[in-house]
């Protein structure tokens, strides 16, 4: 189901972003990590609730530790958002940078002022 949404952008350059093949792959090695962790999370979640619930004092002292695992994958998720986040802001700055190069028809020319 990944690959049809990002062939989607690829595809889509009828006046809108392109994005290289790199990118993409950095793209869903992301999000593979994301929906990982988010399914850590819930397992985490799941055991920490039956040790709430169990009302066994190691049972409750374990969900200390579970709770911190719980902390750090969320800190995790949020950081690899933020990373996805600027690496597609500098991709579409690129593509933009270079539409714009193109369009102008003056890429890479230089001004010469005469004196």
């Amino acid at each position: 189901m990944e690959d049809d949404i990002f062939s989607g952008i690829i595809a889509n350059n009828g006046g809108g972003v392109q994005i290289d093949g790199k990118v993409v792959q950095t793209f869903q090695k992301s999000f593979v990590q994301v929906q990982n962790l988010l399914d850590q999370n819930r397992l985490l979640i799941n055991e920490i609730n039956q040790n709430h619930e169990s009302k066994i004092p190691d049972n409750l002292t374990r969900n200390v530790g579970l709770i911190r695992e719980l902390n750090n994958n969320i800190r995790r998720v949020v950081d690899l958002y933020a990373d996805l986040s600027s690496s597609f802001t500098k991709s579409a700055e690129v593509s933009s940078e270079g539409d714009s190069a193109k369009s102008d028809g003056r890429a890479g020319q230089k001004r010469i002022r005469s004196s």
